[in-house]
């Protein structure tokens, strides 16, 4: 092995660890500035189910509480909040009977959007500092990051629908 390829493997793993470390501390930000700021009154798996209903309309429980990573009756709960605010609109679905399916009303749609908003206004408020070089390399660094995951999970779906 070469000194490039142990250098390579080097810096992938370094880059590895400062990406675990960097993800939480980011969502964690986040979150605590969504609470602190009163830009929802969901909770976090609220929103975040908000957000997966937006990407993906008439969706199941199933594919939420995987989402979400909990069981289908936690993921149920949750969506029962969420239609007692007018936030989710649940249907059986027309072909299976014990099926369910998913999908954000306008209210919901409204309240993502105003959440998100106040949200990014504040990761804004704290760029606000940085020069315009230092947030192209963060916008460039995102892009590269989430065209690496995006082809992770693309090859992914792709291996679970071609496997027998």
């Amino acid at each position: 092995m070469g000194l490039e390829q142990t250098s390579q493997k080097t810096t992938s793993k370094d880059c590895a660890a400062k990406v675990m470390e960097t993800i939480p501390l980011v969502m964690r930000a986040i979150r605590a500035d969504m609470r602190a700021i009163g830009s929802t009154t969901l909770s976090v798996p609220q929103f975040r189910t908000l957000a997966f209903l937006d990407r993906n309309p008439g969706t199941s429980l199933s594919d939420l509480a995987e989402h979400l990573g909990v069981t289908r009756a936690t993921a149920s709960a949750t969506i029962e909040r969420l239609v007692q605010r007018n936030y989710v609109h649940r249907n059986d679905h027309p072909q299976e009977r014990r099926r369910v399916v998913l999908k954000l009303t306008e209210d919901g749609l409204h309240h993502l959007e105003q959440a998100r908003k106040q949200t990014r206004d504040r990761i804004a408020d704290l760029f606000s500092d940085l020069t315009q070089e230092q947030i192209l390399q963060i916008e460039e660094g995102l892009i590269l990051l989430k065209q690496v995951f995006e082809q992770t999970v693309e090859q992914r779906q792709t291996d679970y629908l071609e496997s027998p």
